[in-house]
């Protein structure tokens, strides 16, 4: 068990933590969450260690081990596999010992150790994390210098999963992943057999892997029972019965002071006046609720203007010093298309979305563009253009008076209110806004001028959960067209109404939805692992001319009854849990209901998942 006991952390005068007290049970997956700068990161780093508490514990069981994900890795040309290898440091150390030890016991203790620890099966299970979130079979024994940031970050996620430590600090961990890999990982999360805590701000995460919520605020650590719409849902209703109950106090302290305002002056009802102000004095007050200011995002509705906008005949699409990325592209955007760019990271889609915006030409074939079409391009790449010394306002009104020289300052200032600046904060310098204010600004920037057409090339990177949800609510009301890349699934459900897949050089429809398209990639990756496995086999021997399926009819029907039992009673609950009055009625476990729904929908993931592995293909 991970304990928390009066912890309190301060950063000069301002208290981060204050006397927080929570109980992490063996075992747990636990989603901690609260707004940007509330206090989370910082709470994984007083439980790790790397900061000192100013009062208060952290504990847990000595034999226990704790890891998070090392933002740390020396520059270094060992291959990924090795990398991975070498996070397990017992285990590295009894092989390096091998090498060196001459006593036949020792060596002999030595690898019976490394029995024990499932050491010979190592490399197949540190290739399948590294393959699981987005490395093709032939880089594992690339150098780890030859790859970017976000594929580095990557490798130290696969290390910090690989020595499966009894206490998983993940925070933040889907940043720098693809959506096939976040939906690769929320299966293995959701299966991870120890204690989970995860900082995350996607839903889709929280609700799939999680059973257990740590709401970070006011300076307090508050504990909740169930996934993220559990918590929501839960929240909501406590915070309704706390105002209520903050309204009736409210009014009986009014009643009793009027007594006591009218009658202290008289001696017959001194003594009940006096009274009266003793009750007051002892009332334990109840803070009223008060409400978070929810950024809000407007983005302006164009003119109308005739379709398709864009039109792409069978072109080629690259750069002028490569061969094509894409070719044969064949695709039309209509005046009202909502379209949502999948494929794994590399395929393309950058490339794709660069094309529409008119940042690349075709190098082959043809491309149609409106004369009056406006077009907002975000791409999180445009932070790096920003002028850090300057205010939110000054960028804004220069960036305005390029196209509108005349334009007014309340006319500037209220295109950035539209994205939740106030007069306060579109006067501070762009270099102390946070990732999350740098990303509304950006979408300032891309709005001003109404465009017909929003390209969004990862827009949520930065945004927390209620901005995450205002920027949904604010593109459902936008009358112009919508085209993102995003690797937050309940963006794309909410807000995309068409799918296409960048894939192989190819940009195609997919038919289907985002469950069909995560039972498709998961096929497509056995299929991949397949066909390397064959390629190996060719290499020792002659690959026999029939081949046979391994598909197992008996394991693909005990999971189809599986997964239809667990179907079953996930509805069951989600209508019990929605009935109103829920979390009121006495008579009703509500926490272990909520956990139960929880793990239902756990065991729904990975019973998917191992069918798909299992039911051939």
């Amino acid at each position: 068990m991970l304990t928390v006991s009066k912890l309190t952390y301060k950063i000069g005068a301002r208290t981060i933590l204050d006397e927080c007290s929570i109980n992490i049970m063996d075992g747990w997956k636990a989603g901690v969450i609260g707004l940007n700068g509330a206090g989370k990161s910082t709470l994984f780093k007083l439980i790790a260690g790397e900061l000192q508490a100013d009062g208060g514990t952290v504990s847990y069981p000595s034999n226990q081990t704790l890891g998070m994900v090392r933002q740390d890795i020396e520059e270094t040309d060992d291959a990924l596999l090795d990398i991975v290898l070498a996070a397990d440091e017992e285990m590295a150390q009894l092989w390096k010992a091998t090498e060196t030890e001459e006593d036949p016991n020792k060596i002999a203790e030595i690898y019976e150790k490394l029995s024990d620890m499932d050491a010979y099966s190592a490399p197949s299970k540190a290739a399948r994390l590294l393959t699981g979130l987005g490395f093709k079979e032939e880089q594992l024994q690339e150098p780890f210098s030859s790859f970017s940031g976000g594929w580095r970050m990557r490798v130290a996620l696969a290390a910090a999963l690989f020595v499966e430590p009894e206490i998983l600090l993940l925070d933040e961990p889907t940043n720098h992943l693809d959506l096939e890999a976040i939906m690769w990982l929320e299966a293995y999360l959701a299966a991870y057999p120890h204690t989970l805590l995860i900082i995350s701000h996607d839903r889709e995460v929280l609700n799939k892997c999680i059973d257990h919520v740590v709401h970070v605020d006011n300076q307090q650590l508050t504990m909740y029972t169930g996934n993220y719409d559990t918590f929501e849902r839960e929240r909501a209703e406590r915070l309704g019965l706390q105002q209520k109950m903050f309204e009736k106090q409210q009014a009986e302290r009014a009643h009793m002071q009027k007594f006591v305002d009218r009658f202290k002056a008289q001696a017959s009802k001194a003594s009940q006046a006096q009274s009266r102000m003793k009750a007051l004095e002892r009332m334990d007050i109840v803070d009223a609720v008060i409400a978070h200011r929810a950024v809000t995002f407007t983005f302006p509705n164009p003119d109308k203007i005739a379709s398709p906008m864009v039109s792409i005949d069978r072109a080629d699409v690259g750069y002028e010093e490569g061969n094509p990325i894409l070719r044969d592209v064949h695709e039309s955007i209509d005046c009202d298309d909502r379209i949502a760019i999948l494929g794994a990271n590399g395929n393309g889609k950058s490339t794709m979305m660069k094309l529409i915006a008119g940042k690349l030409g075709v190098m082959e074939g043809s491309l149609f563009r409106s004369n009056k079409l406006r077009i907002g391009y975000f791409s999180q790449h445009q932070t790096e253009e920003l002028d850090v010394n300057a205010t939110a306002y000054e960028e804004m009104m220069t960036m305005m008076r390029q196209k509108y020289p005349e334009v007014s300052e309340p006319v500037v200032r209220a295109k950035l209110g539209a994205f939740g600046f106030s007069r306060q904060l579109s006067d501070n310098k762009i270099s102390t806004l946070s990732g999350g204010e740098k990303a509304r600004l950006l979408f300032a920037f891309m709005s001003f001028d109404a465009p017909h057409l929003l390209l969004l090339d990862e827009p949520t990177n930065h945004l927390d959960i209620d901005a995450r949800e205002a920027l949904v609510q604010a593109l459902n009301g936008y009358e112009g067209a919508i085209i993102i890349v995003s690797h937050d699934p309940n963006m794309i459900e909410r807000v995309a109404d068409r799918l296409w897949l960048v894939k192989d050089g190819a940009c195609s429809h997919f038919d289907g939805d985002l469950e069909d398209y995560r039972k498709f990639t998961i096929q497509a990756r056995r299929d991949e692992r397949k066909g390397d496995k064959k390629k190996k086999k060719k290499k020792d021997t002659v690959e026999p001319t029939k081949t046979t399926t391994d598909v197992n009819p008996q394991a693909v029907a005990k999971l189809e009854k599986e997964i239809a039992k667990l179907e079953t009673q996930k509805t069951e609950l989600e209508s019990l849990m929605s009935a109103d009055g829920f979390y009121t009625q006495p008579n009703i476990d509500t926490a272990k209901i909520q956990e139960t729904h929880t793990k239902v929908l756990a065991d729904l993931v990975v019973a998917e998942t191992q069918w798909m592995e299992v039911s051939g293909g």
